[in-house]
């Protein structure tokens, strides 16, 4: 796979993700948020697991063997990362409002190469922080937090945002260790929707009749962003390394912004362009200047 392949599988699945914000929002009238991500991720490894066995069905085995041991492992966390930052940041919706839970959720963007840098000691390269911060005040923009007042359900927001960089970082581990993108996206889903549905039975009264009556923002999330772009994202962190990969990641802000305008005619005001062109510019930075060091080294 090419690295322009991974960036457009990157650039793909913050379109999704960006998109299917509204689903994710109305899917949440009549069920709980264990219940919705419970069934959501479900049908996304509904999805997928068919591409699996029908593209990756011969060399399943054999990757696994290679290592068993770090193959489950990586699952386990994956599976546990990824389940405790979509249900953190549904929860904390109760106790916070968009703006907030949209600024705070962006945290993600610093965590990852400061845990990369201070725990796994892996080199940064410098235009990753600035970078950083056009993401930030970008995303500071286009959530209109300056009229926000800061809740106790922020630290819930903040909270799923490391969970958020750890699961970009171990995806970026386990795309270097294995090549099953499609099973192992469909098993990441499967692994999100036990763990939701075991919570969701204490904790939450699941009602098969309020699940149909959610069906299509079940089956619209589940199927694009459950199946689809979760494994997208194994599929660009193939040759994006967490960084910059979790830069890119903001532009989430960016498409679910635009998409907002367009479909719920939200007013698209000046503040939100310039956060939208912030978000941009720290995705070329965060891609072009190592590209252009590169360049000049050999020279």
């Amino acid at each position: 796979m090419t690295k322009s392949t991974s960036l457009f599988s990157a650039l793909f699945c913050t379109f999704i993700w960006g998109t299917t914000f509204i689903a994710q929002d109305t899917g949440m009238d009549k069920i709980g948020p264990l219940t919705f991500n419970a069934t959501r991720f479900f049908v996304g490894f509904l999805s997928i697991i068919p591409l699996a066995l029908l593209f990756e069905k011969k060399k399943i085995t054999k990757e696994i063997n290679n290592n068993k041991q770090l193959f489950y492992k990586m699952l386990f966390w994956v599976g546990l990362f990824l389940f405790l930052g979509t249900y953190l940041q549904q929860a904390a919706l109760l106790y916070t409002d968009v703006a907030n839970a949209a600024f705070f959720t962006i945290f993600y963007v610093p965590m990852v190469p400061i845990i990369l840098f201070f725990i796994y000691s892996k080199s940064i390269h410098w235009s990753i922080w600035p970078s950083v911060l056009f993401c930030l005040f970008g995303v500071y923009l286009l959530s209109d937090f300056s009229d926000a007042t800061i809740r106790l359900g922020d630290g819930l927001v903040i909270l799923c945002a490391l969970f958020w960089a750890l699961h970009i970082i171990f995806i970026g581990n386990f795309a270097k260790s294995f090549n099953l993108p499609l099973f192992f996206g469909a098993l990441q889903a499967l692994v999100v929707s036990f763990f939701s549905f075991i919570f969701a039975i204490f904790f939450e009264t699941i009602t098969i009749a309020n699940i149909l009556n959610e069906s299509i923002s079940i089956i619209y999330a589940g199927v694009l962003s459950g199946g689809i772009a979760f494994t997208l994202q194994i599929y660009a962190q193939k040759n994006i390394s967490p960084a910059p990969a979790g830069i890119i990641f903001s532009l989430e802000g960016v498409f679910a912004t635009i998409a907002a305008w367009l479909i719920l005619d939200q007013i698209l005001g000046l503040d939100n362009i310039i956060g939208c062109l912030l978000i941009l510019c720290g995705v070329l930075f965060s891609q072009l200047l190592p590209l252009y060091d590169s360049k000049v080294k050999n020279i």
